[in-house]
């Protein structure tokens, strides 16, 4: 079980997650729990270590922000033994987890388990920070932003725990963003495959690392809320959205549990920028000196169109990185325009990138011509095409996102009936 940081924000919403806790485990499961820490908190303490030294050393910066987990872990288990259960805190380092690369954005290598399994077997409640782990040398490490869910997952691959279950702010996986679209139906599940894809243009329901995690170690997680009521079903019964394998889904259809589903969700992203470089030399390597330096900087090159080569050997390449990263990529861009040969750098920060995911789409036809025709009809004009197997991308005005989902949801017959 992993609670979020909105979840475990002060005593009372603590008291409420322990509750669910002690239900879980009063079922007769061996229960283990990943917290992250007070939702803020882990801000706040990035922006002390920003006051004590602008130029951080990243080792002490995860000593300060891996205490906010280890807070939440304590009063959780400290919650749970005040009702009667039997709890301890297994911090990063004394399991261990173990982690490899960059402290403040380690990655885990494994979670040694035999003595929480030897616990939970003894009847006692795991309560694990998230977002932390230990290095090599033994200093403390975290994971990066968002990265509980993932310490959730590699526990339960490390535990072989029958499911992993994410209590988060919402309640499943929709079809869309039902604050954009009111009729947004929430999956009772989706593959592996396509949480990915949605998890990497936009939908903010899980990290995408920790959906990698789960489809590689094949560990079944499910999305579902901790804001329901005291009547509310136990997660047994499947209130929230299950991520499974493509094999789990088709047993699902066949027992009639799951309808078989073209499109699985659509979604978006604003946090994209558009960068258009003119009259680039239409030559071998040419290319690779625009893309070469933006990787070697960290800056994720998403969409990319080369347009059709004009008379004098020139084309224009047009590209999306992150808003966030927009500065950068122009100023290196600009350090290598000798190199490049570009004429000018034209930059738009006002788009939106639109997306349509589903497994469906591998064996039917005529996905993208629906979406093509339905943003036609409406006026909406799409700057550049990416896709994949099981997902069709379009950039379009960020002015028109929220029309160009409700269009899409239609088209595609997601609508849920009144």
């Amino acid at each position: 079980m992993k609670f979020g940081g909105t979840s475990m924000a002060g005593t009372e919403r603590i008291r409420r997650v322990a509750g669910i806790v002690r239900a879980q485990a009063a079922r007769g499961d061996q229960v283990a729990v990943v917290v992250s820490a007070m939702a803020g908190e882990t801000d706040r303490l990035v922006n002390f270590c920003r006051e004590a030294n602008p130029l951080y050393d990243p080792a002490e910066y995860d000593v300060v922000v891996a205490s906010g987990e280890q807070v939440t872990s304590g009063l959780l288990a400290l919650t749970l033994q005040a009702l009667g259960c039997k709890a301890r805190s297994w911090l990063g380092w004394q399991l261990p987890i173990r982690t490899i690369e960059a402290h403040a954005k380690a990655r885990i290598e494994t979670v040694d388990a035999p003595e929480l399994i030897a616990s939970m077997e003894a009847g006692e409640i795991a309560v694990i920070p998230g977002f932390q782990g230990v290095a090599e040398d033994g200093r403390v490490t975290t994971l990066g932003r968002g990265g509980s869910d993932t310490s959730a997952v590699a526990v339960a691959a490390a535990v072989k725990a029958d499911r992993c279950d994410i209590y988060t702010d919402v309640d499943g996986v929709y079809t869309t963003d039902p604050r954009i679209v009111a009729k947004a139906k929430k999956q009772k599940a989706v593959t592996y495959e396509e949480m990915l894809e949605l998890a990497s243009v936009g939908a903010k329901v899980l990290q995408t690392r920790s959906v990698g995690l789960a489809m590689k170690e094949g560990v079944r997680v499910q999305v579902l809320s901790s804001f329901l009521g005291e009547d509310a079903p136990p997660a047994d019964d499947l209130p929230g959205t299950l991520i499974v394998s493509e094999e789990e889904m088709e047993e699902l259809v066949e027992k009639g549990e799951m309808e078989r589903q073209l499109v699985t969700g659509i979604a978006h992203d604003k946090n994209e920028a558009k960068i258009i470089l003119t009259r680039v030399p239409d030559r071998p390597g040419a290319v690779a000196n625009i893309f070469e330096p933006l990787a070697a900087a960290s800056i994720n090159v998403d969409m990319i169109i080369q347009n059709v080569g004009r008379d004098k050997g020139e084309t224009d390449v047009t590209f999306t990185v992150p808003q966030s990263d927009l500065a950068r990529a122009q100023a290196l861009l600009e350090d290598r325009r000798g190199e490049i040969g570009f004429n000018r750098i034209i930059t738009d920060s006002k788009i939106a990138k639109i997306s349509v995911v589903g497994v469906g789409m591998k064996s039917h036809a005529g996905v993208a011509s629906t979406m093509f025709r339905a943003l036609s009809d409406r006026g909406i004009n799409i700057q550049a095409i990416s896709t994949s197997e099981i997902k069709i991308s379009v950039m379009i005005d960020e002015d028109e996102t929220e029309l160009a989902v409700r269009v899409l949801h239609t088209a595609y017959g997601l609508d849920a009936v009144s």
